[in-house]
């Protein structure tokens, strides 16, 4: 599902970072934040420093934990990242949130 978003959306070249598939140059509204992961799909406009391509990488781990159920899980753990699970176990740091 992230590459059917990312592929056509993406302006910049489609790289790999370990299981990390990043997409970049995508408009705003395809993504939340600084950037949204899908899968193994990171879909963003620019935020791929290595330290958020680290804390992303974590939620391709979640994918794989949490399969389709991730985004209802992520949904309500709430909006904010400083108590949202998901973002603490990405780490707050590495995604910039502090």
């Amino acid at each position: 599902m992230g590459l059917a978003i990312g592929l056509p959306l993406s302006v910049g070249r489609v790289r790999r970072v370990g299981d990390l598939i990043v997409c970049r140059g995508l408009p705003n509204w395809a993504f939340g934040r600084g950037g949204t992961t899908v899968g193994r799909v990171y879909l963003t406009r620019s935020n791929t420093g290595r330290r958020v391509l680290q804390h992303e990488a974590v939620h391709v781990e979640q994918w794989r934990e949490w399969g389709f159920a991730l985004p209802l899980l992520y949904w309500a753990a709430g909006p904010n990242p400083h108590t949202n699970r998901f973002e603490i176990e990405a780490g707050l740091e590495k995604g910039g949130y502090r």
